[in-house]
């Protein structure tokens, strides 16, 4: 697999939105994927979360990375969805 890097604004969206990068680099290694805007595509992985979440109770914590790949995975964003 080629090396991951995020960049500023993904870092800054993992914590905006509740991610851990290890959660975005196992997102992009096993979760789902689908096609997104200029080429890029949306890796999508279900966490078990069982926890709160801006004051709700959540089981489920998406993480959604938009990558595109170069010589590298480049991590332009992170998405979240609590469920």
């Amino acid at each position: 697999m080629k090396p991951i890097r995020l960049t500023r604004h993904a870092v800054d969206q993992c914590a905006e939105r509740g991610a851990t990068e290890d959660e975005v680099y196992y997102a992009i290694e096993h979760g789902s994927r689908e096609p997104a805007k200029r080429g890029r595509s949306v890796c999508r992985y279900n966490f078990a979360h069982d926890g709160m979440w801006q004051g709700k109770h959540y089981a489920i914590k998406q993480v959604a990375p938009v990558k595109e790949e170069l010589e590298e995975v480049v991590v332009v964003t992170v998405y979240t969805f609590f469920f």
